[in-house]
């Protein structure tokens, strides 16, 4: 009887120590809201990180347009990525959401896209290279070129 009392001792401790390490990992994690804008913007046009620290970008798209007309998504680029001929190539990407799947190498993380009022959240791991900056940007047709882009500076 004391030895299965042990063993259940021991199973409750360590259910205990795993959930404790779930909630210090989501803790860890910080989230940044960013609002896509009919405006063509980013509400946030610059993230600030650690290496290796755990983000959650979360885009909301405050349009009241139909999809076909005003979709959003977030685009995080590798640090060697030409933005402007991602953006570029991606207007021909229709049926993969506006992202060039011939040039999925230079992408870090990305959302779906977002419809008007809805919300998409990515979550990743921050590079860990420091010093330069890692473009951020909407593929959308149009988007980009009339400035939805932002930046993350690895620090």
């Amino acid at each position: 009887m004391l030895k299965t009392s042990k063993i259940f001792q021991a199973a409750f401790l360590l259910l205990i120590s795993l959930g404790m390490l779930g909630i210090a990992t989501a803790a860890q994690r910080r989230a940044i809201e960013i609002e896509g804008l009919q405006t063509l913007k980013f509400s946030v046009d610059h993230i600030s990180a650690k290496p290796g620290e755990k983000l959650t970008v979360k885009l909301t798209n405050k349009t009241s347009l139909p999809p076909e007309a005003m979709s959003h998504n977030f685009v995080l680029l590798k640090k060697d990525a030409d933005s402007g001929a991602f953006a570029n190539a991606a207007i021909n990407a229709k049926d993969n959401g506006y992202i060039p799947k011939d040039m999925m190498d230079k992408v870090i993380v990305h959302t779906e896209l977002v419809a008007g009022g809805e919300t998409k959240s990515v979550t990743f791991t921050v590079p860990q290279e420091t010093g330069d900056y890692y473009s951020y940007i909407c593929t959308f047709p149009g988007h980009y070129a009339a400035g939805m882009k932002g930046t993350l500076t690895v620090k």
